[in-house]
């Protein structure tokens, strides 16, 4: 069974492999909440994220024999490359199954450390099927990413460290996804001192294990969508359910657009990268969802940083299009020489810095010899971009 003394034991067999992360005090979040805010920086882990802890831990635990036959792990993001690395460690055969649609970068960053990569199934429930079944064949042995208590106690160890560095903590912010992680540092926590509170936070485009914690039973669900793929779990583990109905005190939940403010936030503010997963937690305190914290010290787990650029780059311009700091209009204007000229002069009159111009001569809806005219800008505010407003409207360029 899983408990402070396991947990311990993980911390041992993995201090020399796993980083011990810090635990910085956040100024500007926490005057933000009104709370003493520590954020636990996952994302600076090796392999970027918290996984390594789990899967040496445990590899470690295999016997000679099982070492020396192989493991098997069904993974596309965190937990492949924490399987992967601590393999290596051992010098032992991994082998990880991806889904076909797995990005490049992704499967090169498990090749990076030694492991074998076998594409299979159009998504992780396809390829974990595969795994297992490969695993069996070829003798095997599997590493789940969550429902094994083994990997739960080396996930354990971020709460003994947040423990060690900070005794009179109040309260603990845990992502959860299949629950293996807050499994481990809600055992952690408890079993130290049960007076802190331990809050879990999932994506609400990930349902199951929420929805689960509050009927007290599994409940999986039939679809996933959220840009916290770290935590996308369909399927509610009976084991990971059971920790948290013993050790949780509450779950809840953030939508995408509050992860993406929390991501853009962590990125401006904290000079930090933390991939959806990670950012759940300070969503929740961002979007004031956990107000009763107020005045209390206040750890939240940042479990990874392994952000996939491209949407790190769409998250960045959404942001900066909702806090004013970007605009885009589209006019019409008459299609003759000078027409845009005088419309670009306007916003130079106004500071308005034009980053990228398109023009649209063909436009069914337009009359003949008219253009429309597309122009994101930078700006300085609200209050700026209702005086663009104000003037381009005056001057006959926009209608109510």
């Amino acid at each position: 069974m899983l408990n402070l003394q396991t947990i311990n034991e993980a911390k041992k067999r993995i201090e020399n492999v796993v980083a011990d992360t810090p635990l910085a005090f956040a100024p500007y979040l926490s005057e933000m909440t009104d709370m003493n805010v520590y954020l636990k920086k996952e994302n600076l882990q090796v392999t970027g994220a918290f996984k390594i802890r789990g899967a040496y831990n445990k590899i470690a635990s295999l016997s000679q024999e099982e070492r020396e036959g192989g493991v098997v792990a069904a993974s596309a993001g965190n937990h492949a490359q924490g399987v992967a690395l601590s393999a290596q460690k051992f010098g032992i055969r991994a082998v990880i199954v991806m889904p076909e649609s797995t990005p490049l970068t992704k499967i090169n960053g498990v090749k990076h450390y030694g492991a074998e990569v076998i594409l299979a199934g159009s998504n992780y429930d396809e390829a974990y099927a595969y795994a297992l079944k490969y695993g069996k064949e070829n003798k095997l042995t599997f590493v789940h990413p969550f429902e094994d208590e083994a990997v739960i106690a080396g996930q354990g160890t971020v709460g003994l460290e947040i423990l060690q560095k900070c005794a009179d903590i109040d309260a603990v912010i845990v992502p959860i996804g299949g629950g293996g992680l807050i499994s481990g540092v809600a055992t952690a926590i408890k079993e130290t001192n049960p007076n802190i509170r331990v809050i879990g936070v999932s994506a609400s485009g990930a349902p199951a294990f929420k929805e689960s914690y509050l009927c007290k039973k599994p409940i999986d669900s039939t679809n996933v969508r959220t840009i916290a793929d770290g935590i996308a779990v369909r399927d509610t583990s009976p084991i990971t359910l059971e920790y948290a109905l013993r050790y949780v005190d509450e779950v809840l939940s953030v939508d995408d657009e509050e992860i993406a403010s929390a991501i853009l936030y962590l990125l401006e503010k904290q000079k930090l990268v933390v991939e959806g997963a990670g950012a759940v937690g300070v969503a929740a305190l961002l979007h004031h969802k956990l107000d009763e914290l107020k005045g209390k010290n206040v750890a939240v787990i940042l479990s990874g940083g392994n952000m996939d650029v491209t949407l790190l780059s769409v998250i960045i311009e959404k942001g900066l299009l909702k806090s004013h700091r970007k605009m885009k209009v589209t006019v019409t204007l008459v299609d003759k020489p000078g027409s845009l000229m005088r419309f670009t002069e306007i916003l130079e009159e106004l500071n308005a810095n034009i980053v990228h111009i398109a023009y649209d001569r063909t436009a069914i809806s337009l009359d003949y010899g008219d253009a429309n005219v597309t122009v994101h800008m930078e700006t300085k505010g609200k209050e700026h971009q209702d005086e663009i407003a104000r003037v381009l409207k005056k001057e006959g360029y926009l209608r109510n």
